[in-house]
């Protein structure tokens, strides 16, 4: 019974795992930019959501529609002013280049952040927060359950936009190939700023929910990065439910782990996938090679 609670919780925040890893793997996939700075725009989001629900007393869920597009916009202004210049260079570099940018970013945040909002964990605490679903014996917290149902609704929601919309079928094209893409009178340059722009507001929606579940402090963006790399890595790219499947079973993972092994080795057991599944499945267990 113990065992089966804590795999529960463990596939509930998977969820919120797989939410993070979609943003970073769009990003990745359409840019081929690694922002390594994807954990502390989570981390902004759920200080919007903090504040939102702390001063005007707007419910987690709810705040959302101010998130997403809060972070949309700054996403818009990261790329426009960082990231529009690393997309002109090789991909080598792209990468190397990034990943410099992510790391410069990743300070910036967090000293803002401190500086702002302190260094303080915060979290929101809801009337309904401490409500659980019981199935045969096992307690299913409604919050989280809810976080997780919302998560893949808007996965859900951007896979249809990526496959129906007139932009999202330009990403996906720009994703396959740019410059098929760019002869075939797609502005690349506009499909890369609407993907970084999404990215960004899926780390931040994913930054509410985490929010209302968990707490949150200016630290905590380098470790949401390290799980949306495990899971992007584990998914493999051009699969939105694939991150999502990936982050369930991280979660199921560290549950496992952490119940028959210890706390201890929660952390070690997803880098251990991480290393088995890009030694032996480079793509991913839902990628293409």
């Amino acid at each position: 019974m113990i065992l089966a609670q804590q795999l529960i919780l463990g596939l509930l925040v998977g969820g919120l795992y797989g939410l993070a890893a979609a943003g970073l793997s769009l990003t990745f996939g359409v840019l081929r930019v690694l922002n390594v700075a994807h954990g502390d725009l989570l981390m902004l989001g759920g200080y919007v959501t903090f504040w939102l629900f702390s001063l005007w007393h707007v419910d987690p869920f709810l705040s959302l529609a101010a998130v997403a597009p809060s972070l949309f916009f700054l996403g818009l202004i990261l790329y426009c002013v960082l990231f529009r210049f690393v997309v002109r260079a090789r991909e080598e570099v792209r990468i190397k280049n990034s990943l410099l940018i992510g790391f410069g970013l990743t300070l910036v945040f967090q000293i803002l952040a401190i500086q702002f909002f302190t260094a303080d964990e915060r979290s929101v605490t809801t009337a309904y927060g401490g409500e659980a679903i019981k199935i045969a014996g096992l307690a299913i917290p409604l919050v989280r359950l809810a976080s997780v149902v919302l998560a893949f609704l808007v996965l859900a929601a951007l896979q249809i936009f990526l496959n129906r919309a007139r932009w999202g079928r330009a990403i996906r094209a720009t994703a396959e190939d740019w410059e098929a893409a760019s002869l075939m009178g797609i502005p690349v340059g506009r499909a890369y700023l609407w993907a970084f722009a999404l990215g960004t507001a899926l780390a931040g929606v994913a930054g509410g929910l985490v929010s209302v579940s968990y707490s949150i402090s200016p630290t905590i963006g380098l470790e949401w990065t390290l799980k949306a790399l495990i899971v992007t890595v584990l998914a493999g790219l051009g699969s939105l439910f694939g991150s999502f499947a990936g982050g369930l079973l991280l979660g199921f993972a560290e549950a496992g782990s952490g119940l028959l092994l210890g706390g201890a080795y929660r952390e070690a057991v997803g880098l251990g996938l991480f290393l088995i599944i890009l030694i032996t499945r480079p793509q991913g267990l839902f990628g293409s090679r």
